[in-house]
């Protein structure tokens, strides 16, 4: 994976897990069949609190990966 789909990929994925968290997407989701396949599979089961929470550890975890990816090249595999 080059550079630029390594920042375009993350940016990509920062939206949209800033839209759950933030931008009320976890409301929008939650309950919803939906969720299980944007989510997690037992996303319908949880409350918007729970979506939010999995929403920022998606964050940071993916944050960390980037990091990594960024200055080795060898880790951006695992993105």
């Amino acid at each position: 994976m080059s550079l630029v789909e390594l920042i375009l990929a993350y940016l990509i994925h920062l939206v949209f897990w800033l839209w759950v968290t933030r931008w009320g997407g976890a409301q929008r989701l939650e309950g919803t069949f939906s969720s299980g396949f944007l989510i997690h599979v037992l996303a319908p089961r949880w409350t918007a609190d729970g979506i939010k929470l999995f929403g920022y550890g998606a964050i940071f975890v993916s944050t960390v990966f980037f990091l990594l990816g960024l200055f080795l090249p060898d880790f951006r595999e695992f993105f």
